[in-house]
């Protein structure tokens, strides 16, 4: 019963819960494209509702590219969606443009009343990488050394030291030699979900990117969820990682969600050669933690393209994350 639309591919997901309904965003491309590489950029995001995370019901598109010119006319790409104190759904995502030829990513935001039918606040951006803080990251593109300016997968939450609120996204760190050495976890904070301010990344190292991340806590410990291909691990963590480097979904840890975070120890939480899973998401059911995430290419041959049903995820003695991979639970 896994989340798949028969003529579209679906990848990156992130999730909502109102009430006794489960909403998941995706990202979604029309197969017809042939190639599936070229669905990140013929990309739009998709909304489909569950009550138990294995039976969903699609709604259709609910987010895509803007239809003029603009700084997000090209692709609206990875997101997270939080209720505000309007009681609006407020959705931050992942832009870039055709003027820019996609290169640069920076983030935006939308709202809605229904969690479907979302409006764009502004008409630029509500963060980039400027400010005092933006000497810290790669906030030109360094073409020869990287693909792209990178700054994307926005993960927002609540403040649990205030009031205001804390934003977690994909980057990469400025001044450091290695190119698989600079990934990092930005973050921006806000009284208001309107007004962003870009502090230092939270975490820099490891890898040349740390995709998608998520943060949350249990029990006192907080959690980075990030997704990362083998070809992207550093000279130093492809070395220190039990097993070598694969494909898919490890966390960061760390006492506060400020810092200071460092990679889990012990194997990779949920990773293979080839790829299984990717841009994995952890969802808090009543029943547990479950891993959710989308089918790469897990036989080595062509690209799956849909969400996998979840599958539960505990917390060993240490505190570390364990994946039981294989066992399907609803939630």
């Amino acid at each position: 019963m896994v989340l798949a639309l028969k003529d579209k591919w679906i990848w990156d997901s992130w999730y909502v819960r109102d009430g006794a309904t489960w909403h998941a965003f995706f990202l979604q491309a029309d197969r017809a494209l042939g190639e599936p590489e070229l669905r990140h950029w013929n990309v739009s995001q998709g909304h489909a509702v569950s009550e138990d995370l294995v039976n969903w019901d699609h709604l259709g598109t609910c987010f895509a590219p803007a239809a003029g010119p603009a700084w997000d006319d090209y692709t609206t790409w990875t997101g997270s969606v939080v209720r505000g104190e309007d009681r609006l759904w407020h959705l931050f995502y992942t832009g870039s443009c055709h003027a820019e030829d996609g290169l640069y990513q920076r983030i935006g935001h939308a709202v809605s009343e229904d969690l479907h039918h979302w409006r764009r606040l502004g008409e630029g951006p509500c963060l980039d990488l400027t400010g005092p803080d933006a000497h810290r990251y790669e906030a030109d593109h360094a073409r020869g050394f990287w693909h792209d300016r990178a700054m994307r997968d926005p993960w927002v939450m609540r403040d649990p030291a205030g009031r205001g609120w804390l934003m977690y996204f994909t980057a990469r760190a400025a001044g450091v030699a290695e190119p698989n050495g600079g990934g990092a976890i930005g973050l921006a904070t806000s009284p208001d979900l309107q007004e962003w301010t870009l502090r230092p990344p939270v975490f820099v190292g490891g890898f040349g990117q740390l995709e998608v991340p998520q943060v949350f806590e249990v029990d006192g410990r907080w959690y980075c969820l990030f997704c990362t291909a083998a070809e992207h691990f550093s000279k130093d963590q492809a070395e220190t990682m039990p097993g070598g480097p694969v494909t898919g979904t490890h966390y960061l840890i760390a006492d506060d969600p400020r810092g200071p975070w460092r990679i889990a120890p012990g194997p990779f939480l949920d990773g293979s050669l080839p790829c299984r899973r990717y841009a994995a998401r952890i969802v808090r059911t009543d029943a547990g933690m479950r891993i959710m995430g989308f089918a790469d290419r897990p036989d080595g041959g062509e690209f799956v393209g849909h969400i996998l049903d979840p599958e539960p995820v505990t917390i060993d003695g240490e505190g570390y994350l364990r994946v039981a991979s294989g066992a399907r639970h609803p939630a």
